[in-house]
């Protein structure tokens, strides 16, 4: 290999490098900030249906769209859902906030590394585990509760997705963040084959997924 060759390879690999630090340091921060989003919600109920009201105000029949962006998207319910999360959030009493789990999160990395680049959907995975085994793979327990975000790639827009829960009937997503007895919570982000970005979310009464004592199952 030529000298030339040889700087042209190294200038290569630390671009390389510089590029692949670069997106783990963005994942990192996106998963942060879906956990600070969550307890921020959980903390003030009433100020976070303040967030949604303007959410609102960029709604246009189903179609959301933010100024100066000409690519909206389309909602399921419109409004609707919107007005029902804030509802829900005017008669939400504070919670404590999640503390982070290391296991929960590992184990929501791994829904990730194995969806993602598949482009697949749901909480199973090819082999049929799902959250629970997941955590039991990393030495945890198999209580763990899971919520799934598809596209969103900043940390607001996930657990906006989540708190509205459009198009979901039951509002399965909302309910495990407001659930007072998920005091842990572990993010994994990363990106998807079909909708760019996904964020996995597992929930536990304990940091490692085990039974909680006392708790109802």
């Amino acid at each position: 290999m030529t000298r030339r060759l040889m700087l042209a390879f190294a200038l290569l690999c630390a671009f390389s490098g510089t590029a692949h630090a670069q997106r783990s340091g963005d994942i990192a921060a996106r998963e942060a900030a879906v956990l600070a989003e969550m307890n921020r919600a959980r903390a003030d109920p009433q100020g976070y249906a303040d967030v949604l009201r303007e959410y609102r105000g960029y709604f246009r029949g189903d179609i959301f769209r933010l100024p100066g962006n000409p690519v909206g998207i389309l909602t399921t319910e419109g409004v609707a859902a919107v007005d029902e999360a804030i509802a829900f959030l005017e008669r939400q009493e504070p919670l404590p906030p999640f503390e982070a789990s290391a296991l929960l999160a590992g184990a929501a990395d791994d829904h990730v590394a194995e969806q993602g680049p598949r482009g697949a959907l749901g909480h199973a995975s090819r082999n049929g585990d799902r959250a629970g085994q997941r955590s039991q793979g990393r030495g945890g327990g198999r209580y763990v509760a899971e919520a799934i975000s598809y596209g969103p790639s900043q940390g607001a827009e996930v657990v906006r997705q989540l708190i509205v829960d459009d198009g979901v009937p039951d509002r399965g997503h909302r309910t495990l963040i407001f659930t007072s007895e998920f005091t842990y919570a572990g993010v994994g982000c990363g990106d998807h084959a079909r909708f760019d970005n996904m964020c996995v979310i597992d929930f536990g009464t304990t940091a490692t997924g085990h039974y909680q004592v006392g708790a109802s199952e």
